[in-house]
């Protein structure tokens, strides 16, 4: 069994550790628990591991942001993984700093990669892992928020999350999506 696992962020040093990069901070956290290491593919970082008896492929897509669709819906067609085991893992401004939830389908809730995965998909009927990062900024303020760093509290609270994100993404394909949500959406 293979599951494809996004995780939405841009290319770049300059984005490297902003908010808007926690799906990228999460596969590098994956890969490195499963000694696996990213290289350079069509649009986008890729690598694999089997855990449990499941084969994960990780997925950075180079496309930036708003053109993450052409690049999941590739890696969904190469490795023929079907949709309801494509996970993808994104930040998320609706939720409080810290808020790890996982749904099977939904709206894109403003967010411009899952708005483009879903048109490039032609549906929203697959799982993602929305990672809070809260919405601490003033009128006019969002870009400058999701693409800011970290403040120091959140960077120290930043591993156990990263970790809980990872954890989350291969219980998805081990004891499936609606168990998951059980254990660890709070």
């Amino acid at each position: 069994m293979k599951y494809l696992i996004v995780g939405l962020g841009n290319v770049g040093a300059e984005y490297e550790d902003t908010r808007h990069n926690i799906g990228f901070l999460v596969m590098d956290k994956l890969a490195q628990d499963y000694d696996a290491t990213f290289k350079d593919g069509r649009l986008g970082f890729t690598t694999e591991f089997k855990h449990k008896g499941r084969t994960f492929c990780l997925l950075k897509p180079t496309t930036y942001m708003n053109l993450s669709g052409r690049a999941v819906q590739y890696w969904l067609n190469k490795h023929n993984i079907k949709a309801e085991n494509l996970l993808v893992v994104l930040d998320d401004l609706n939720l409080e700093f810290g808020t790890l939830r996982m749904r099977g389908k939904g709206s894109d809730g403003g967010h411009n990669g899952l708005k483009n995965i879903n048109q490039v998909l032609g549906n929203n009927k697959y799982a993602r892992l929305r990672f809070g990062i809260g919405n601490n900024f003033g009128k006019g303020k969002q870009v400058n928020y999701v693409l800011g760093e970290w403040t120091e509290a959140e960077n120290e609270k930043l591993p156990e999350l990263i970790n809980r994100a990872a954890s989350m993404c291969t219980s998805f394909g081990t004891i499936g999506l609606q168990f998951t949500m059980s254990q660890f959406n709070k």
